[in-house]
């Protein structure tokens, strides 16, 4: 029998790629609902090559456009249909790619529904986790972070206490601008920032992550789901975006885990739970181990790191939130 998945935000970025992974092993795996802002042309395109009867757009121009347009499709302009489209336990695995705040409602409706939930929607993490925990924890489902840095910590700590980690490094490449002067320069386009020398990514992570704004988010993540303080969680930078997290633990050993800059990799693993092979060349890169490039942030380069400084690391619950929530205002 195939499994059930579900992929909100199927048309951007991390969507695709995890639709393109379920195409190839279409034997296995049915997809029953699909979502996305405004890309109708893009979401009816996945649907019909999957025969996905429900869709969710939210954009209210497009969904009345749908519904006029294609008659052979469930319309649906918000998250709440969830609950009566789908069944409790029903959905083997989820993928949450939706961009900004808008994701974490959808999260918390489809943890009932689903047994194994992927996130890469970093704003639902940094200012939700604490519900979406709670849900996670009532409901005894499996949680995968699918960023490169968290997905690896992920990895690297499995099966581990994590009391004996005692210190963790996420990796940035710096973007763009890593080798530039100045980065402040008036000559900086948009077309610029969102050109990333590693990633293929959406425009506004691309953005964040040319201004190492993103890391920022990530840094609030890895505290979130991996229950650290922020003392033990630093940034290098790493231009060739091979390395993606190190761990090192009070008993001496340092862990690191390396893979191609693609985020199919962790989004395959996170389907399969490392049981398949990869349907795609990934090679050792012994040039890249010889000349790693690892550095601390340069703050005056990136000043909005120094906005982690700031973080209330011994503050309530509410001011830690309230903190969470005024970065992305």
């Amino acid at each position: 029998m195939k499994k059930k998945v579900v992929i909100l935000g199927s048309t951007g970025s991390i969507g695709k790629s995890t639709f393109s992974l379920f195409e190839k092993d279409r034997k296995n795996f049915d997809i029953v609902l699909l979502s996305a802002n405004k890309n109708l042309r893009e979401l009816i395109k996945q649907a019909k090559k999957f025969k996905v009867k429900n869709l969710i757009i939210t954009d209210k121009k497009k969904f009345f456009l749908a519904k006029k347009k294609y008659k052979n499709f469930n319309f649906f302009n918000t998250f709440s249909c969830i609950k009566n489209i789908l069944k409790d336990n029903e959905i083997y695995y989820t993928m949450n790619s939706i961009v900004g705040i808008d994701g974490l409602y959808p999260t918390l409706e489809i943890i009932k529904k689903t047994k194994k939930i992927a996130i890469v929607n970093k704003e639902a993490i940094v200012c939700g986790w604490s519900l979406i925990k709670k849900k996670l924890i009532k409901y005894k489902k499996i949680f995968i972070p699918i960023d490169s840095e968290h997905f690896s910590i992920f990895s690297l700590v499995k099966n581990i206490e994590i009391s004996k980690v005692e210190k963790i490094y996420i990796t940035a490449s710096g973007g763009p601008f890593l080798k530039k002067k100045d980065n402040m320069s008036k000559n900086i386009s948009i077309n610029n920032a969102i050109n990333h020398p590693n990633w293929k990514m959406g425009k506004k992570i691309s953005v964040d992550s040319s201004t190492l704004m993103n890391k920022v988010f990530e840094v609030i993540e890895a505290k979130n789901i991996f229950d650290l303080s922020y003392d033990k969680i630093t940034i290098l930078t790493h231009p060739k975006s091979y390395m993606h997290a190190i761990v090192k633990f009070y008993t001496g050993i340092i862990k690191i885990l390396i893979h191609e800059p693609d985020m199919k990799i962790p989004i395959f693993n996170s389907i399969y739970n490392h049981t398949k092979k990869l349907p795609m060349k990934s090679n050792l890169n012994i040039n890249f181990l010889n000349n790693l490039e690892l550095n601390f942030v340069d703050k005056k380069k990136f000043p909005l790191i120094k906005i982690l400084d700031l973080l209330p690391k011994k503050n309530s619950y509410l001011k830690r939130q309230l903190f969470s929530l005024m970065i992305f205002l």
